[in-house]
């Protein structure tokens, strides 16, 4: 038995409160159960409540058994002076205040059905599941399932905004500064994603502005930034790269030795650092007021448009420096592209919609259900229980509840582990 499960069934009522009495048979007739304290002292605050017709107002506190009142020295505490009520699953001494006075005292085990505790150790045993609910979660209705992972995206998107509300700040509320700064990080993916961010906080977005109308200078900037000219290569293109980068290094005092290591290791030709850097300037030479037009569109298909960029000419022959290959054209794909607009696009929208006053949840939800479910070993572990992601929506829901819920038997809290509580 957890006090988890105690606390939730006090304050969400999961026992019939119509017909409830004291340890010492009195009738406890309850009005409010009170706010739910998470910091120290007693766990419910400004509860209301009846015992044998006398009116009580204060706090609840709610342990397994009623000595761990002693156990946490609550006794010598004046925070708990005025505790009205003491909730616990087994009665076993009776609780006096600091005065004297005797703490009524509520026993739920003789109100909780046996269904519901059945429910309840099965839903937290432990015998090697990958979630607790691994052998019920396919009996769960589609429903259900679908609203709550609706409700943690949107609660995963609020986390995000966390995050976006510390770089505007670092950017003096600068919307241009900070997509520059999320995008590159996509950009590098996970191999070079925290890379790329290093590169992207070494050089202010004032310098990507200046040099974004020539697109070989924007080059220079980045590959320059990123330690990619420090070679004695022979190639045309990059000493013209190298040459720019060393007049752009003295004109804006450059630095770049905090910028971490960029990798081409395990990493496919297309998604070499090169061509990612080189995708990134041609889509801000080309769209000199990018935030705008992502702020303004709001389909899929308008922003496939929008990024489907390809490399300079250079590298439709190269995916490094000191050697060629087969000449071919390399566009964002639309894969890529539905994860930038995952892990960047959307959650800015949210972010900026959020610091404008505006609520975009409705237009935020359909173009992310537009969206391709991703596949990763969380999602198709999830599918093969029940066929549960059909969107992105759905797969961002699924890493919400595995990451933030099921990985910390957070259970009481998920509408997933209410449900199979209540089951019959």
């Amino acid at each position: 038995m957890q006090e988890d499960f105690l606390h939730y069934l006090w304050k969400h009522k999961k026992i019939d409160v119509s017909n409830i009495k004291t340890t010492d048979n009195e009738i406890i007739n309850l009005h409010s159960v009170g706010q739910h304290n998470f910091n120290a002292g007693p766990d419910f605050f400004n509860a209301q409540l009846e015992i044998d017709n006398q009116l009580w107002a204060g706090n609840v506190e709610v342990h397994i058994k009623s000595s761990d009142w002693f156990l946490h020295n609550h006794e010598l505490d004046k925070a708990y002076d005025n505790v009205i009520l003491h909730v616990v699953w087994e009665h076993d001494t009776d609780i006096f205040r600091r005065n004297n006075t005797k703490i009524p005292t509520l026993e739920l085990k003789n109100y909780l059905s046996k269904s519901a505790l059945n429910n309840y150790e099965k839903l937290f045993s432990k015998s090697g599941k990958w979630i607790n609910c691994e052998y019920d979660f396919s009996s769960i209705n589609d429903f259900d399932i679908f609203n709550w992972l609706e409700r943690l995206y949107l609660e995963r998107l609020e986390r995000k905004s966390e995050h976006i509300n510390a770089l505007l700040l670092a950017s003096k509320n600068d919307w241009e500064a900070v997509l520059f700064k999320m995008l590159l990080k996509n950009f590098g993916l996970k191999v070079n994603g925290d890379a790329f961010l290093s590169l992207a906080n070494s050089v202010d977005f004032s310098i990507i502005r200046k040099t974004l109308t020539n697109n070989t200078t924007l080059e220079a900037l980045l590959f320059g930034q990123a330690a990619l000219l420090e070679q004695e290569i022979e190639e045309p293109y990059y000493l013209e790269l190298a040459k720019e980068y060393e007049f752009l290094k003295q004109k804006f005092l450059l630095y770049n030795k905090n910028v971490m290591p960029i990798q081409f290791f395990r990493l496919r030709p297309p998604n070499f650092p090169t061509i990612r850097l080189s995708q990134l300037a041609t889509l801000y030479h080309q769209n000199k007021n990018l935030f705008s037009k992502i702020i303004e569109i709001n389909t899929l298909d308008d922003f496939y448009d929008l990024f489907s960029v390809p490399t300079s000419s250079f590298w439709e022959s190269h995916y490094t420096f000191g050697k060629s290959s087969k000449k071919s054209r390399k566009v964002l794909t639309k894969g890529f592209v539905d994860l930038l607009l995952i892990n960047t696009i959307i959650p800015l929208k949210f972010s900026y919609a959020k610091f404008q006053g505006i609520h975009t949840e409705d237009s935020i939800i359909s173009l992310i259900e537009s969206i391709a479910s991703e596949k990763n070993n969380i999602i198709e572990k999830f599918n093969s229980l029940k066929l549960v992601s059909r969107s992105a929506l759905q797969s961002q829901g699924l890493l919400q509840l595995k990451n933030d819920y099921c990985n910390k038997n957070k259970c009481l809290q998920c509408a997933i582990g209410n449900s199979l509580l209540h089951s019959n």
